[in-house]
């Protein structure tokens, strides 16, 4: 059940105070606002549920800070926006400029548009309902399923208008955005808005990610003191070392434990996640778009529109990530409808190496291995024989396909009658200089200067997308491809820092208006082809955000398909991301990354839970390897629906030499869970381990995954006593005692991984 309920009030000084209360039961969620006069809200709640809502609007009183000595005559209390006409000498949180000059903004509230509402009496007479020296409010009921509140203001003497949204989903996410409006004469540039959360006194421990290319998604924790914390993102996308979230909690929180607040900017272009405290006032987490000088110019009448910002409360990270979740899957229902298809890549099996009869045969082995779609990778178009020419030239090389169209045409005809979808792979924001493409339309390209290019990555440039032709040739050439070859799927790419990104068309910056003009062509792709899936591939695991989720089916989570680096990189995308739209797969060992050696069991056990797909030569493998991957590939698709519809769980363990990773099914009677010995542990066996996610009032048979129960992990044969219950019988307890004792896994050599499932009696 969500709603929002309205009340007025009066406060202890006389001001006029409305205050709104939203809440999801079902998410077991709330936040309250209270407007005091013509002010901007401030936050006076967010966490549970509160029993008496209509009580909110005291909050106001029982917060607001006393004036001190030696500050302005009100202490710091941050609204939605604070400036420092409301005392806030923080980070400058919104950067606006007149013709060149900072304008110091001071907003007056003039109308509130409550949805999904309810109006409780006030704990004052109803004149006070709609005082006449303030904002109209109104209070109108709504279709909509979740609650919502929008916000008008206005700064009147410097004509710049604000509009602010703020909406609780049905997943328990809370959400927010601005909108800024020149309302006069002269140009406005807005620098950057920056939205937040207020955060508790208690929540003074920090965490986000870091990494690099190959080593996505590396924890860092750090406590939260006086000053400002932030993590910026200014490569044209979320990068490597980008924090999928930064969350603040009760210091040594974890995935099953302590009060936690996160936030996240559902935004694919640049972008800062800041946490900050001031001496004088509680804290504030949030972010925005971080924008270049002069890259948003509002003439009159012209407004600009923030990204949305997310905020997540939950007891642990995994509650978090489960808000994210279900807020994905909410927008991508066909992805629990349709089965997600095992893939196979052929990138690490081939390279540039393409030819029709090794693809023909490849595709041969991956249906045998039960491989449903069949991805061509890099090198089939243009002078593409490797990454240093061609790209860019969005046509089909007679070098590699002599036919040209109708020989990849072929390729794809006889993909689909094995029963496969076919794909291909696109990285459409880039040229090489060494294409026809450049040397015809060389101002197609981002530069700071006419005559200056950015710096070159991977021998490559990025194509200015916010110019029309380059538009429409780049997005006229993949819908006739995607036409005349039947594609069921793109791999889209992204390979390269986008820096110095200014159009020659307009002598601005234009990241923002490039990452717009991305998300076109992915809406205008799926809208010409409905059926088509595509995937977000940026250098494996760079820009993963909300954006890109509203558009994509699934994303790359790394280049690095090492299991062991793996399983925290999987572990900490999947705080934002969906299992079933992580790309999770099988490679050769040793791994091209990391050149280190590992099993198959470790390779297809670490894959299990996400999209499976397959990164290897199949064509050099013997017959006990492929019955080995088709036999997982089938336990992988009895399970998948669980997968896409379940819940994420991972285990707080104190060795860090493991982990326990798990999706339990939506109704609890049956969970799957992966025990992974990393390295070497200090305790000898493993210490138990715990089962998070299930019913607390149920029983279940714990048992091992048939997949796994052939390995040598009961002792048998290496000088270690059997492990009792890794058998088919497994062994009966209750939910409370496997969640509060656990139960001893096997005893493992480090790079090795089981699976086990939990079966409610």
């Amino acid at each position: 059940m969500t709603h929002m309920t309205i009340t007025h009030a009066k406060a202890a000084d006389g001001t006029a105070l409305t205050a709104a209360y939203a809440e999801n039961t079902s998410a077991n969620v709330a936040f309250a606002l209270v407007f005091p006069g013509h002010d901007l809200p401030r936050f006076v709640h967010w966490g549970r549920p509160l029993p008496h809502p209509e009580t909110v609007a005291a909050l106001y009183d029982a917060l607001r800070p006393q004036r001190v000595s030696g500050a302005l005559d009100n202490t710091a209390w941050p609204s939605i926006i604070p400036t420092q006409s409301e005392s806030w000498i923080g980070a400058p949180r919104i950067d606006i400029r007149r013709d060149g000059t900072e304008a110091f903004c001071n907003f007056s509230v003039t109308d509130i548009h409550p949805s999904n509402t309810d109006v409780c009496p006030s704990n004052t007479d109803t004149d006070n309902i709609r005082p006449s020296d303030g904002p109209v409010r109104t209070s109108v009921p709504s279709a909509s399923a979740s609650p919502s509140l929008s916000v008008d203001a206005e700064d009147s003497e410097q004509h710049i208008g604000l509009h602010w949204d703020c909406e609780l989903t049905d997943s328990g996410l809370i959400r927010q955005r601005a909108t800024i409006t020149n309302l006069g004469e002269g140009t406005l540039d807005v620098n950057g808005i920056e939205l937040g959360y207020p955060l508790p006194q208690q929540a003074t421990e920090v965490l986000t990610t870091t990494g690099h290319h190959l080593h996505e998604r590396s924890p860092q924790r750090q406590p939260l003191t006086i000053g400002r914390f932030e993590r910026l993102s200014m490569a044209g996308r979320p990068d490597f070392d980008a924090s999928l979230l930064l969350t603040a909690g009760t210091p040594g929180f974890g995935f099953e434990r302590g009060d936690v607040y996160s936030v996240h900017v559902g935004w694919s272009g640049n972008s800062v996640l800041s946490a900050e405290r001031l001496p004088y006032t509680q804290g504030v987490i949030g972010g925005s778009e971080k924008l270049f000088g002069g890259e948003i110019t509002l003439a009159r009448g012209e407004h600009y529109t923030t990204p949305w910002v997310y905020g997540a409360f939950g007891t642990g990270l995994d509650e978090v990530a489960h808000r994210f979740h279900g807020f994905v899957r909410a927008q991508h229902p066909n992805l629990a409808r349709k089965p997600r298809p095992v893939i196979l890549n052929t990138w690490e099996a081939v390279y540039f190496q393409h030819d029709y009869d090794t693809l023909a045969r490849l595709a041969d082995k991956a249906a045998d291995s039960g491989v449903e779609r069949f991805v061509v990778d890099d090198g089939w178009f243009g002078s593409r024989r490797d990454d240093t020419s061609g790209l860019g030239d969005w046509w089909v090389s007679q070098d590699v396909w002599p036919d040209g169209p109708n020989s990849l045409k072929a390729l794809a005809d006889y993909v689909h009658r094995k029963g496969m979808e076919f794909g291909l792979w696109f990285e459409p924001e880039m040229v090489n200089p060494d294409s026809e493409m450049f040397r015809k339309h060389p101002d197609w390209v981002l530069r700071p200067t006419p005559t200056r290019l950015p710096l070159q990555g991977r021998s490559q440039q990025v194509v200015d997308l916010t110019n029309p032709d380059a538009y429409d040739y780049v997005f006229g050439a993949m819908d006739r491809l995607v036409g005349e070859l039947g594609i069921d799927y793109i791999k889209w790419d992204h390979n390269r820092l986008v820096t110095e990104a200014v159009s020659p068309r307009t002598g601005r910056p234009a990241v923002h208006g490039q990452t717009l003009a991305m998300y076109r062509i992915f809406h205008d792709l799926k809208f010409a082809h409905p059926r088509l899936e595509i995937e977000s591939c940026a250098s494996g695991g760079a820009r993963v955000d909300l954006g890109i989720l509203r558009y994509a089916d699934r994303i790359w989570t790394s280049d690095c398909v090492d299991p062991v680096e793996r399983a925290d990189i999987q572990r900490y995308t999947s705080l934002l991301v969906p299992p079933e739209m992580m790309g999770e797969h099988v490679g050769a060992s040793p791994a091209h990354s990391t050149h280190r050696a590992t099993s198959q069991d470790l390779r297809m056990a670490m894959a299990f839970f996400g999209h499976l797909g397959i990164e290897w030569n199949l064509l050099k493998e013997p017959p006990e390897n492929l019955h080995r991957l088709a036999t997982w590939v089938e336990a992988y698709k009895k399970r998948r629906h669980t997968f896409a519809t379940g819940t994420v769980v991972h285990a707080d363990t104190a060795d860090p030499a493991v982990r326990l990773d798990g999706i339990v099914s939506a109704d609890r009677s049956y969970a799957v869970y992966r025990f992974t010995q990393l390295t070497t542990s200090q305790t000898y066996p493993a210490a138990p381990v715990n089962l998070p996610g299930l019913a607390r009032d149920a029983v279940y048979q714990i048992k091992p995954l048939p997949v796994s129960a052939d390995l040598d992990a009961t002792g048998i044969g290496n000088g270690q006593s059997p492990l009792g219950w890794w058998t088919s019988r497994g062994v009966i307890l209750s939910a409370v005692a496997l969640e509060t004792y656990g139960l001893r896994p096997p005893s493992l050599h480090p790079a090795q991984a089981v699976l086990f499932e939990a079966v409610r009696m």
